[in-house]
């Protein structure tokens, strides 16, 4: 009995299960997860992207060439991943033609100032950003990578990142300057007896 494809099998699995890569990348999920929830603002997409991000890093690790720039590595696949996921909806001719006009449809910001309600209005600014302006400046700001890396990352040129993020903190600014100007709603309360 030929027991060589049996060990061969067995090898892969203890390779993939006891993998030293696998650690490195496995710690990147909180960060993966929230870019990808930044660019899609669904809890459920935002999962399936980062898996699929940590299982094509894990089956290509070999084409990482830098260990120190594994995270940007891993971001530039999840880049990719939710592009793939962007054209499989099938709602635009080209992604790279609709990346600095659309806008979210999510409501307007909050004029409230208490934490939660400042938190949520940032949140609610930025979900309304177009989404090439929204993935430079989650990448820049909220992740602090550099520009050359987003170029990297999103592959587009050290230019381009720099005049979408410029334009992101503008339309930023007026969306959270317009929030602040709103009169604050006010609960109604009754006296009881």
């Amino acid at each position: 009995m030929d027991y060589r494809p049996r060990l061969t099998y067995m090898i892969m699995i203890s390779r993939f299960l006891f993998d030293p890569f696998r650690p490195g990348i496995e710690a990147l999920r909180p960060v993966l997860y929230r870019i990808a929830y930044a660019w899609c603002h669904d809890a459920a997409l935002a999962d399936d992207l980062v898996q699929e991000t940590l299982s094509k890093a894990l089956t290509r690790r070999a084409q990482l060439r830098d260990e120190a720039s594994l995270k940007a590595w891993t971001v530039a696949i999840l880049n990719h991943c939710w592009l793939d996921h962007l054209r499989s909806r099938r709602d635009f001719d080209d992604v790279e033609d609709w990346q600095d006009e659309l806008e979210s449809s999510a409501d307007t910001p909050e004029a409230s100032c208490n934490r939660e309600q400042v938190i949520a209005c940032v949140r609610s600014a930025v979900a309304r950003l177009p989404l090439g302006q929204r993935q430079v400046l989650t990448l820049i700001d909220l992740e602090e990578f550099g520009y050359a890396e987003v170029a990297d990352i999103l592959d587009i040129p050290v230019g381009t990142v720099m005049s979408r993020l410029s334009r992101a903190r503008a339309s930023l600014k007026i969306f959270l300057d317009t929030a602040m100007q709103q009169p604050t709603a006010r609960p109604l309360l009754r006296r009881v007896k």
